[in-house]
C-alpha cells in the first residue's frame, strides 16, 4: 500500500513549548505574535504504533492540554499525530491504547513496550489505567477550542479522541476512521458513543461500532462527524487558518458558547461548568462589586441603580 510522501507539518512555523521534557508527544506554540496566533499544536509521537497511547503518553498529554488550559494567550489548541512511521510510510491521529501493555485492569507504565517491561509493583500498588478518559473530559470542559486534525488513522480510543473535539478537520488522502473497541473486547460507552449517535444519529453509530468498518474522510463528513476535508499536503495550513478565524472572535462568547453545546449532554457537570463561567461574568458587573464592598465594608448594599431587568 502507498501512502502520501506529503508532509502536512510546516517546522518553520512552529517553536517547542519551553519547560517540558516529553517522550511520546511533541508540544509547540505558532511562532506568530499576532493575537489570532495563539495556536498551540500538541501531537501523539509514536508514530512507528500509529500514535498508539500507553500510560505515560496519556500523562503526558494531560499535562500539555492542561498547560494550555491555563495559558490565557492561547485560544485554540490542534491536536494531531506526527508521521509518517519510518517502518512503512503510513499516517496516524492516533489509533487508541497499545494492546501490548493492556492488562486485566487497564493499561500498564512499563519501561518500554512489551508485557515483559511492565513495571509490576507500579501494577500490583495502582492497577491499571484508563486515564484517557480523563484526557477526554479535559477536552470537554477546557474553555478553548480543540480540533482534531486528523492526517491517518483515527482508531478505537484515537476515535473516540477526534469525536470529544470541537471540530475535526480530516485529510482526505490518508484520513482513516474506525472504531475497534469490539474487536479487541473493549468499549467506549459514554462520549466516544453516546457523544458519537448526536453528531452522525443512532443509526450510524451503532453501524460504526457494531462493524468495525473503515470510513474515509469524505464518508465521515456525510455523516456529520468531520467538518472539513482538506488535501493532506495542506491538512495543517487549514487547520491553522481556521484556528486564526476562531482567534478572531470574543474569547468569553467562545467560552460560553462551548459549554452551552456541551450543556444539553453533560448533564449537572455541564451545568456546573457554564454555571461557573456565568458566574464569572456576573463578578464583573458593578452590581458584583457592590456586594463585595458592602459586604467588606460592613454596610447594607446598595441596589437601587440596578433595575429589575427583563
Amino acid at each position: 500500500m502507498s501512502y502520501s510522501t506529503a508532509q502536512p507539518f510546516d517546522p518553520t512555523q512552529w517553536r517547542e513549548v519551553e519547560g517540558f521534557d516529553f517522550t511520546d508527544i511533541t508540544y509547540h506554540r505558532h511562532i506568530g505574535t499576532t493575537r489570532a496566533d495563539g495556536i498551540v499544536r500538541i501531537a501523539f509521537d509514536r508514530p512507528e504504533v500509529r500514535n498508539a497511547f500507553r500510560p505515560h503518553t496519556v500523562d503526558e498529554l494531560y499535562r500539555a492540554l492542561d498547560h494550555a488550559r491555563r495559558d490565557p494567550s492561547v485560544g485554540v489548541v490542534l491536536l494531531t499525530g506526527n508521521g509518517p512511521s519510518e517502518k512503512d510510510g503510513g499516517w496516524a491521529f492516533c489509533s487508541g491504547g497499545d494492546q501490548r501493555i493492556r492488562g486485566r485492569s487497564g493499561y500498564q507504565y512499563a519501561g518500554g513496550d512489551t508485557a515483559d517491561t511492565v513495571d509490576e509493583a507500579r501494577v500490583k500498588a495502582e492497577g491499571g489505567r484508563l486515564h484517557i478518559l480523563e484526557v477526554q473530559r479535559l477536552i470537554r470542559t477546557m474553555p478553548k477550542v480543540v480540533i482534531a486534525v486528523v492526517n491517518g488513522w483515527a482508531a478505537g480510543g484515537g476515535h473516540s479522541l477526534h469525536v470529544v473535539c470541537d471540530l475535526t478537520i480530516a485529510s482526505r488522502e490518508e484520513a482513516r476512521f474506525k472504531q475497534t473497541d469490539a474487536d479487541v473486547g473493549s468499549f467506549d460507552a459514554g462520549y466516544g458513543s453516546a457523544y458519537l449517535a448526536k453528531m452522525v444519529g443512532q443509526k450510524f453509530a451503532r453501524e460504526i461500532f457494531f462493524l468495525g468498518r473503515t470510513y474515509s474522510a469524505e464518508e465521515m463528513h456525510r455523516m456529520g462527524a468531520v467538518n472539513i476535508v482538506a488535501s493532506h499536503d495542506s491538512l495543517e495550513e487549514e487547520a491553522i487558518q481556521v484556528a486564526r478565524e476562531i482567534n478572531g472572535k470574543s474569547p468569553t462568547a467562545q467560552r460560553m458558547l462551548k459549554f452551552a453545546f456541551n450543556l444539553v449532554d453533560d448533564g449537572l457537570m455541564g451545568q456546573q461548568v457554564f454555571a461557573g463561567e456565568a458566574t464569572r461574568l456576573a463578578y464583573m458587573t458593578d452590581e458584583a462589586v457592590e456586594g463585595r464592598d458592602s459586604f467588606l465594608e460592613k454596610r447594607p448594599p446598595r441596589w437601587d441603580e440596578f433595575p429589575f431587568y427583563y
